[in-house]
């Protein structure tokens, strides 16, 4: 049986390129039949990894059949997966979130969840010495997944050996990492193309905070004023999308990754108290600057607090 290799609901660059650099190692090097699959659009950063090292999007599947043999990278929280995930035959788990539980298993497997910055890092590691096999596009996939979840090193989650690996695939793919990295955060920040839903879904995660459930949406920008000036139309539009996601709120959360800060809109009061207890500042008005916020496992989702 072929193995799917996936990550997460609204990938983004590490969930779009890792399930294609692992079902490479498992085909090419393992010798096990295995294909990458997203489970969503890829985003508009992700997209333009692809198209830059002339790789075919993903199939896009919804759900998963009973006993499919499946490698779930980039996640191990059943909300971010099919509903029939736990009907599956999950064999292996790597990750670099917190271990969240729920899922369940045929069997045991093999996990690896490591504390760094993205899971292209960790699969570089496993591979060990294979990774001298690795074509030009699978390596520049690595870097591309590096260089997104770290924010080009500026993220508190980066650490030596994010770096270490990323300094070692720019070296022997001849690339400048900040000349590279600004291509990409280029991309990431048009979204001219999207409606206001869908921003609000792209790059998000549902969590519960004092016993309210929230769909916490970042979106990181080297061009903050291209979503700000959709500020109203996207606190108008929170309303419809929690409604249909079964949330009580949804948080919107704009990163400016040169300046290293953090936009929170503020729709109403619950989102103004929950700003204030969590992030020790004063609302008034319809934003909040966050000033050194731009991670969301780091920084956003360990302060929430009502």
């Amino acid at each position: 049986m072929t193995t799917l290799v996936f990550g997460h609901k609204s990938p983004d660059t590490d969930s779009t390129g890792s399930p294609l650099i692992w079902s490479w190692y498992l085909n090419e090097v393992k010798g096990e039949p295995a294909k990458a699959v997203l489970l969503g659009q890829p985003n508009t950063e992700a997209a333009f990894v692809l198209d830059r090292w002339s790789q075919s999007t993903p199939d896009i599947i919804d759900g998963v059949e009973t006993g499919q043999r499946c490698v779930v990278v980039d996640t191990n929280n059943p909300a971010e997966l099919p509903a029939t995930i736990n009907e599956a035959d999950v064999v292996q788990i790597i990750d670099h979130h917190k271990l969240v539980g729920g899922l369940e298993t045929k069997g045991p497997i093999d996990i690896t969840i490591r504390p760094v910055a993205c899971t292209a890092t960790i699969m570089y590691d496993l591979m060990g010495d294979d990774t001298a096999k690795m074509p030009e596009e699978i390596k520049a996939l690595a870097l591309s997944c590096i260089l997104s979840d770290t924010l080009e090193f500026r993220s508190p989650t980066t650490t030596d050996r994010d770096v270490e690996v990323a300094r070692t695939l720019a070296s022997e793919l001849g690339i400048n990492i900040p000349d590279y990295a600004a291509e990409m955060f280029a991309a990431k920040s048009d979204v001219s193309a999207f409606s206001d839903a869908e921003l609000l879904r792209m790059d998000s995660k549902e969590y519960e905070v004092g016993g309210k459930k929230f769909r916490i949406s970042v979106l990181e920008t080297t061009a903050p004023k291209i979503v700000m000036d959709r500020k109203d139309s996207l606190m108008t539009s929170m309303e419809a999308v929690a409604s249909e996601d079964g949330v009580d709120q949804v948080l919107l959360f704009v990163v400016d990754i040169l300046n290293e800060e953090a936009t929170l809109l503020i729709p109403n009061d619950l989102v103004k108290s929950l700003c204030e207890k969590s992030f020790s500042t004063s609302v008034s008005g319809d934003t909040a600057v966050l000033p050194g916020i731009v991670s969301r496992k780091k920084q956003i989702i360990p302060n929430l607090s009502l």
